[in-house]
């Protein structure tokens, strides 16, 4: 609209948890009076999963929607259509508003290919004989609540395995590994606090290798195209020291386990993408990667471990999930404000990002 010449929405902050009132201002800066019917304020979090599949030959696109928030309310202006249409004066304006997120479990924001949550704000401005002008408004959500301090998730899980190795019919020796996880929830960039005891009476050197890796599922229940997918991705990989033929050793993760930012655990709370992470232990030989193997559930939560009966608490941060995982390795084309050209040829500034879910980590830059 040429009249016109600011149209923004704006929110006091970029993340909340469920639960928390979002308060918001629509700006508008015109330069002349116009009649406006009225400003619409919808607030909307959905997921929404999508892609191909083949069948009877034919590429069809299957996909499904999820809603989680849909709320609505009308900032300025009569509801009733047919009375006076008022008019706006030339200037800036400013339409605060306020929604409440519901108190219930909602699913983390989260990006990939295959599927997205999202929560936004949709502004549309209601003005009579024209196209009414809309602006997106989005903003993440951290959830669900997963605090790591429950009682289920302090209980240190334990697990062996043992595997004899042979040559031919010959039996030479027995690979044990026995791993014990201090606890199975953290938060981003928190240590993972797992003790290992491995046993080589083989005739070959082993290698630990400790492999945390994130499992993204993906449903559409469509009856005849109903579909599913899954996603791995590895967050991180460990590589110990060899341990020689019989020998025995015990090995302490101590700070060389750190969880990079990564999407919170999500299970059971969206029907159409559910994030879990698994942390696999393993010895290797050269002939034989994964001789023995034990894997262990890690929870991905949002409230961090305590330290009972201190007055010290963990500092909270917020931070872009890394790169190489589901929730990270993919943005939207709606979120990027493509390639600026500066006037330079051979140079092309990379793309603004318009907008990026984050999650909770902890912050231990002040740790000694």
């Amino acid at each position: 609209m040429d009249y016109i010449r600011e149209f923004d929405i704006q929110l006091e902050k970029e993340h909340y948890y469920a639960g928390e009132s979002i308060c918001g201002t629509v700006i508008l800066d015109t330069v002349e009076n116009f009649k406006l019917r009225t400003i619409r304020v919808i607030l909307r979090g959905k997921a929404h999963a999508e892609w191909k599949v083949l069948l009877s030959g034919d590429r069809r696109t299957v996909k499904e929607d999820q809603y989680f928030v849909d709320q609505r309310q009308t900032i300025w202006g009569e509801k009733n259509l047919e009375s006076t249409i008022p008019i706006l004066p030339r200037g800036v304006h400013k339409f605060p508003f306020k929604f409440s997120l519901p108190e219930s479990n909602l699913p983390c924001s989260f990006e990939s290919r295959p599927g997205q949550i999202r929560y936004y704000f949709k502004v549309t401005i209601d003005i009579p004989y024209a196209s009414p002008p809309q602006g997106m408004k989005y903003f993440t959500v951290i959830g669900p609540h997963i605090d790591c301090m429950d009682e289920h998730y302090l209980k240190p899980a334990i697990l062996e395995s043992k595997r004899s190795t042979c040559c031919w019919c010959c039996k030479k020796g027995t690979v044990s590994l026995r791993c014990v996880l201090e606890r199975s929830a953290y938060v981003c960039r928190e240590s993972i606090k797992l003790k290992a005891t491995i046993d080589n009476q083989g005739e070959e050197e082993v290698k630990l290798r400790v492999r945390l890796e994130q499992i993204c599922e993906y449903f559409i229940d469509r009856g005849v195209l109903g579909a599913s997918k899954d996603q791995k991705q590895v967050v991180f990989e460990y590589r110990g020291n060899p341990v020689k033929a019989q020998k025995r050793i015990k090995w302490d993760s101590s700070n060389v386990l750190v969880i990079p930012p990564v999407p919170t655990t999500l299970i059971g709370i969206c029907r159409l993408i559910q994030i879990y992470y698994v942390l696999t232990v393993s010895l290797d030989t050269l002939k034989e990667p994964d001789l023995v193997t034990v894997s262990l559930p890690v929870t991905i939560g949002t409230v961090p471990f305590r330290i009972p009966n201190s007055d010290k608490n963990p500092v909270i941060k917020y931070e872009h999930a890394c790169s190489h995982v589901e929730g990270g390795q993919y943005l939207a084309p709606d979120f990027l404000l493509g390639q600026v050209y500066d006037g330079n040829e051979h140079y092309l500034r990379e793309p603004i990002v318009l907008y990026k879910p984050v999650y909770v980590t902890v912050d231990k830059s002040d740790e000694k």
